[in-house]
Formats: structure tokens, C-alpha cells, sequence
């Protein structure tokens, strides 16, 4: 991916036993703004699911779609860590 600036500009974590550990917003270059991703806990980890709507046929969609696999990469980097950062600073 090329130098493109990703930065977490909002994050708001939650404790307790469910899957949805945060939702966070995503400053891409500081032109863009993504609202709505989110941090989830899953069977092999944490990983971050895209903001999605869901269709008149009730199935739900991503409505911010990454094309290639190193932009996810990157993505997931960011906002993981920004999510690791406030969980360890919540705790001190």
C-alpha cells in the first residue's frame, strides 16, 4: 500500500463478555472519515469488520469494501493497535 495516513480518530471500547469489543472511526490522509468499524473478538482473535447496512432482503453488507489484502492488512493494523493502546491505558 502506498503511504496513505490511517489514524483511529475515535474509539470507544466495551468490557464484558460479548464479541463487540469497540467501534472506532478511521481518518484516511485526514480527508475521509469512516465511522462504524468494528472491533470484534472471533473464534481465531480479534479481527475489524467494515461498517455494513443491512438490504431490504435482510442479509447485511459492508459499505466500506478494501480492494486489495494489504490495504485490510494495514486497516487491521491500525485500528487494532489503537484498540490495544486504549484497553492498556484504561487499565493503568
Amino acid at each position: 500500500m502506498s503511504a496513505i495516513e490511517l489514524s483511529v480518530k475515535r474509539i470507544v471500547t466495551f468490557e464484558g463478555e460479548g464479541s463487540l469489543k469497540a467501534f472506532c472511526d478511521l481518518s484516511i490522509a485526514e480527508q475521509y472519515l469512516i465511522k462504524g468499524l468494528r472491533v470484534v473478538k472471533g473464534k481465531k482473535g480479534l479481527f475489524v469488520s467494515m461498517p455494513r447496512e443491512q438490504g431490504k432482503d435482510t442479509k447485511w453488507y459492508d459499505s466500506v469494501v478494501t480492494l486489495t489484502q494489504e490495504a485490510k492488512r494495514e486497516v487491521e493494523r491500525v485500528v487494532l493497535e489503537a484498540y490495544q493502546k486504549t484497553i492498556q491505558s484504561s487499565r493503568a
